[in-house]
């Protein structure tokens, strides 16, 4: 019997990536005892990761090459959030005073996201990454959807610096100014966050293991894949009839927004439920998220000191909630 494609797939929510990330930490650990090899990595485990926005930095962190080992540790990997969070998520004065809060320029100037992109990866490119990858983002002048693909990076027009990849799938429109990338053959991608349409990969990461990955031997099927899918934490805000009815255009922006793009992550969740449920193999399809408690700011951008620990504890807190399924999950 074939041995089965294991899939990683991570979805976006700015530094709420702190949830996953922890996540992954207690799972690198598992995969240390399970396998019992001290040097064993997130990268070692799975044959694809696929990630949006936060999830698609993540990603490239995870499968990052040096000597032709993963270079982080799960707990390296998160640290970026802590340590460069400030500087990311930062609003000089005069970009405040100009943007008028994020009205008439984006919300945060992308220096300090870009400095910090460029000492995590240097002049990495895709394709030195060390598996197959599916990143996220939107290309807006050829109005399409975006995949950076390690597996197809071979090619100059598919190949970029990887700090311009995690730049490209982190540009979450009102928040940081549109990407613009070159590839290895010079052509010029205008993109945003791929939130806008897949903050939640895992069916593209299933559609490209199934599309790119069958042979004429083998015709990759549900049944053939493990698909672990984890979360950044979402909040449930609700409305009534009578305080949404007489919205305006200002009133409905973010509640309509939030809607559309946690009804597609549920959406996908859905979907693959169902895919895996009729192969069969409804065990090989595992998704990891949670409702965040009161005491979380659920805004991406909210890197109060207080919020991070807050954030560290639910990702950990999620991961004890789950431990038995994941630990059956990676025995499979």
């Amino acid at each position: 019997m074939a041995k089965k494609k294991i899939i990683l797939s991570i979805d976006g929510g700015g530094i709420r990536g702190i949830v996953p990330g922890q996540i992954l930490i207690h799972i690198e650990h598992l995969l240390k005892e399970v396998f019992d090899d001290s040097t064993y990595k997130i990268a070692d485990h799975f044959d694809l990761i696929a990630g949006t926005s936060t999830g698609g930095i993540l990603a490239c962190a995870y499968l990052l090459s040096e000597f032709d080992r993963p270079k982080y540790t799960a707990e390296e990997v998160v640290d970026i959030y802590f340590e460069r969070g400030d500087d990311i998520f930062s609003i000089p004065l005069f970009h405040r005073i100009r943007s008028v809060g994020g009205v008439l320029d984006e919300k945060y100037p992308a220096e300090g996201l870009e400095e910090a992109l460029l000492d995590y990866f240097g002049d990495s490119k895709l394709s030195d990454l060390l598996k197959p990858s599916l990143i996220t983002a939107y290309d807006i002048k050829r109005r399409k959807a975006h995949f950076f693909t390690q597996h197809d990076a071979g090619d100059p027009n598919h190949n970029f610096y990887l700090r311009d990849v995690a730049r490209a799938t982190a540009a979450a429109p009102t928040f940081f100014e549109v990407s613009k990338i070159k590839s290895d053959a010079n052509k010029y991608y205008p993109l945003i966050d791929g939130g806008i349409f897949a903050n939640n990969p895992a069916l593209c990461a299933y559609a490209e293991m199934r599309n790119k990955f069958s042979t004429k031997e083998l015709k990759i099927q549900a049944s053939d894949i493990l698909l672990l899918s984890i979360g950044t934490g979402y909040a449930k805000i609700s409305y009534s009839y009578d305080e949404a009815k007489d919205w305006g255009l200002a009133a409905w922006a973010k509640p309509a927004l939030d809607m559309m793009m946690a009804g597609v992550s549920d959406t996908v969740d859905y979907q693959l439920r169902q895919i895996f449920e009729a192969a069969g193999s409804s065990k090989q399809y595992l998704r990891i998220n949670g409702e965040l408690p009161a005491g979380i700011d659920p805004n991406m951008d909210c890197v109060a000191p207080e919020n991070l620990k807050a954030l560290k504890a639910f990702g950990d807190g999620l991961y004890e909630q789950n431990k038995q399924a994941i630990l059956g999950f990676l025995k499979m």
